[in-house]
């Protein structure tokens, strides 16, 4: 049974109630790394479930006895504290998973890309024969280099949401990496060259559009994702598999929370028959970015 606790002045209560309310706002966001992303109808509700579960959590502490309030209050600053210097999750981190939640329930938007390929199935099965097998005989993503590389890269960040995201979280820090740090240099302006991944990873993260595709897939394969590339007219992309509908509402919160630099507004993608595809181009600064033009050709999945 609670205490009576009526000695309290309404002063006293008032700052024992503040006190609950700045436990509340950094522990939501520290429980929902635990709690599976939760999609209901478009809305992520995990998020919500995790500020409900730490407001009772503190109300059944100042219904046992209010004083308790203040070590919690203090154990929770402290261990986002020492996160801080530990490099782990911490108050940034608690800022960014509110805005994520916000930007991913009423900011970011889902953008179908209408085109060829779900008007015109079949007409993509023909696009230049000689570029797909050449473009196709060049992804490898068992090589050592290649698996070594991508798991280095992939737990170079968000290693803090991989409890909530799992391999989606590897996925989009590996992508980051090669977004950052790919260039762009073209081709003799007699021949079409692929290199493969090996090549470009050697080479300092130079090439062209379909040497970027070739990398991001590899790379992307070989710690477990399902990619392709899509040919377009005067280009190349590749495109990561997120699943079904539900799938993708997650990847679409995870992209929100975890690239919060600039607002995202639409997250552009491909689905045909319940299945998926979001843009990994480097034209983008953040994966489902818009795609250069709509007009698609061919798709090669290895």
């Amino acid at each position: 049974m609670a205490i009576d606790e009526s000695k309290y002045s309404s002063f006293q209560q008032f700052l024992l109630n503040l006190l609950s309310l700045l436990t509340i706002i950094p522990l939501a966001p520290y429980l929902n790394r635990y709690i599976p992303p939760l999609v209901e109808d478009g809305w992520h509700l995990d998020m919500l479930l995790a500020v409900l579960s730490a407001f009772l959590f503190t109300r059944l502490l100042l219904w046992v006895f209010k004083p308790l309030i203040i070590p919690a209050f203090v154990l929770v600053v402290g261990v986002l504290s020492f996160n801080y210097f530990s490099d782990n999750y911490t108050f940034s981190n608690v800022l960014n998973d509110y805005k994520g939640m916000v930007q991913g329930n009423w900011g970011a938007k889902n953008y179908k890309q209408l085109d060829i390929l779900s008007l015109y199935p079949r007409r993509v099965e023909t696009y230049r024969d000689k570029t797909v097998r050449g473009i196709r005989d060049k992804v490898n993503y068992k090589d050592s280099l290649v698996r070594n590389f991508s798991i280095y890269h992939s737990v170079e960040d968000f290693d803090e949401y991989f409890p909530k995201y799992g391999k989606v979280a590897r996925y989009l820090a590996l992508f980051k990496y090669i977004n950052r740090h790919f260039r762009w240099v073209p081709d003799t302006r007699r021949d079409e060259y692929f290199a493969t991944p090996q090549e470009t990873i050697q080479n300092g993260m130079g090439g062209d559009c379909d040497d970027h595709s070739i990398l991001m897939v590899s790379c992307l394969q070989s710690i477990g994702a399902r990619c392709r590339i899509v040919l377009i007219q005067g280009h190349a992309y590749p495109e990561l598999y997120c699943g079904t509908k539900e799938d993708f509402e997650v990847i679409k919160q995870a992209i929100v929370t975890l690239f919060p630099q600039l607002p995202i507004k639409e997250i552009h993608y491909h689905e045909m028959r319940g299945e998926y595809w979001i843009n990994l181009d480097y034209s983008a600064r953040h994966p489902g970015g818009p795609y250069l033009n709509d007009k698609v050709y061919a798709l090669i999945e290895i």
